[in-house]
């Protein structure tokens, strides 16, 4: 790789430490400049889409199924309509393997896409808590001014409505999020009842309400840069083929004021005027044009204010762009490299297998054991039966008339009570005999075949044994 040497003279540092981080180790608080351009609109554009998908989905219905549910402790899944049983895991599993896969493959190819355009962290902070921030505090200069100054009405009246606001968001958030796992319908009941009645739960989103409050009020940026285990993945992820944001060092080195009606070419400068707004609208505190560093969550905001500033100076848009090492350094052009074709065969894979096992899994799903504690029974007629449990899961959103048929000409099966009827999306249960002559019966255990029929229409076949004297 080949970068730009700086003269002896020049004082050079290290990034030993946080950019956020003195010296002595007490923290810097970042006052990020409000960016503007047409990436940060983009990227405004994707985040209140993705909010308004957050908000409304508890209330969106698919087949009478909500869009998302996650209730893990009733075992009650349900994504993009379809709900998965315990007996789906195995596909619950898969996807959130290709999902990983997914996002580490953009990783790999693109950078930090996803803590930048998508990721709960960046959206709630960028989109919701800072530009309440603004519009109640001011611009960043104005953030500062008030929080070193002493404490008037002016400063008091102004974070107290912003941090009851930031506290009122987390309770709503909390609720929302509280939505995806109870259903929106036991949430209104929550809601509607007497408080006292609902003590415990209260207090556990109080608790989460305060937590949550308290990483976008005062952790912020950390989350990113020393808490979130993704980002520290990104340290062996990226390579020098890898598309992040970076600062074109060929271009814009050496750094120098801008003056104009200068040719910097002949006065030994770069293209960067050295404004620093790259670094003021950071929302991590990082000064882009030290490389690519962990903390960088490719959010565009450095990329919309160096634009700007290229644009005042009449000087080419770019200097700070999605690039790679590679691309800057030697003026390669981008290619898909070995690593992300591998990392695009196992997704392809993965998604493969999936929607094999999707195309497989049955609506019905039967489970048929026999009665524990049980052996054969000689009926009044002489035949010998065997007492069954069959346990149905209706994974469809229809009601379902179900009717058991042996496979064995010489048998019969003989359902307990009423016929089996299994409401959509639930769970049924009976109890059957089956029943043998005893000259057609075989000596000892024998394997039997059952299918499961509805409306006339076989949606499973179960193999179960059957026990008969010995003679």
């Amino acid at each position: 790789m080949v970068y730009y040497k700086r003269p002896e003279k020049e004082k050079i540092s290290f990034r030993d430490r946080l950019a956020t981080m003195d010296e002595k180790g007490k923290r810097l608080w970042v006052y990020a400049k409000q960016p503007k351009g047409k990436l940060t609109n983009y990227r405004d554009i994707i985040a209140y889409i993705l909010l308004a998908f957050l908000f409304a989905g508890p209330f969106i219905k698919i087949g009478g199924n909500p869009i998302l549910l996650l209730d893990f402790i009733d075992r009650e899944i349900v994504i993009f309509g379809m709900q998965f049983w315990p007996q789906d895991f195995h596909l619950f599993f898969l996807a959130m393997i290709s999902l990983f896969v997914f996002i580490i493959l953009f990783t790999v190819t693109y950078g930090r896409v996803w803590c930048g355009w998508a990721c709960p962290q960046t959206i709630f902070m960028e989109n919701i808590f800072r530009k309440i921030e603004y519009f109640i505090e001011g611009t960043a200069r104005d953030q500062k001014i008030l929080n070193e100054g002493s404490w008037t009405f002016n400063k008091m009246w102004k974070k107290t409505l912003k941090h009851g606001i930031f506290y009122a968001i987390s309770f709503l958030i909390g609720n929302t999020f509280l939505a995806y796992i109870i259903g929106i319908e036991e949430l209104k009941v929550i809601v509607t009842d007497n408080p006292m009645n609902q003590i415990r739960g209260l207090i556990a989103m109080i608790v989460f309400s305060t937590i949550f409050y308290f990483v976008f009020s005062y952790l912020r940026e950390q989350v990113c840069t020393t808490i979130c285990p993704y980002g520290r993945l990104q340290g062996v992820l990226l390579d020098q083929d890898s598309i992040v944001i970076s600062y074109d060092y060929k271009r814009g080195e050496p750094r120098g004021t801008f003056f104009k009606g200068e040719d910097r070419s002949k006065v030994d400068k770069g293209d960067c005027i050295n404004c620093t707004q790259c670094v003021q609208v950071c929302p991590t505190g990082i000064d882009i044009r030290n490389g690519t560093q962990l903390e960088c969550i490719n959010c565009t905001a450095c990329i919309d204010a160096c634009n700007s500033m290229m644009d005042a100076v009449d000087l080419p848009r770019g200097l700070i762009r999605f690039a790679s090492e590679t691309m800057i350094s030697i003026g390669k052009p981008w290619k898909f490299t070995v690593r992300s074709f591998a990392y695009s065969a196992v997704l392809v894979i993965l998604l493969g297998l999936i929607g094999y096992l999707f195309s497989i899994r049955s609506s019905v799903e039967a489970i048929i054991l026999r009665a524990p504690g049980t052996l054969f029974q000689e009926q009044p007629d002489g035949t010998i039966s065997n007492l069954y449990n069959i346990k149905l899961i209706n994974k469809t959103n229809n009601d379902m008339p179900v009717e058991l048929k042996l496979h064995e000409e010489t048998g019969k099966i003989k359902t307990i009570g009423q016929d089996i009827f299994v409401k959509g999306q639930t769970v049924g249960e009976s109890v059957f005999f089956i029943l043998f002559e005893k000259q057609n019966l075989k000596l000892g255990n024998q394997q039997l075949k059952i299918g499961v029929y509805s409306n006339g229409e076989l949606i499973d076949e179960i193999e179960t044994s059957f026990v008969g004297p010995k003679q």
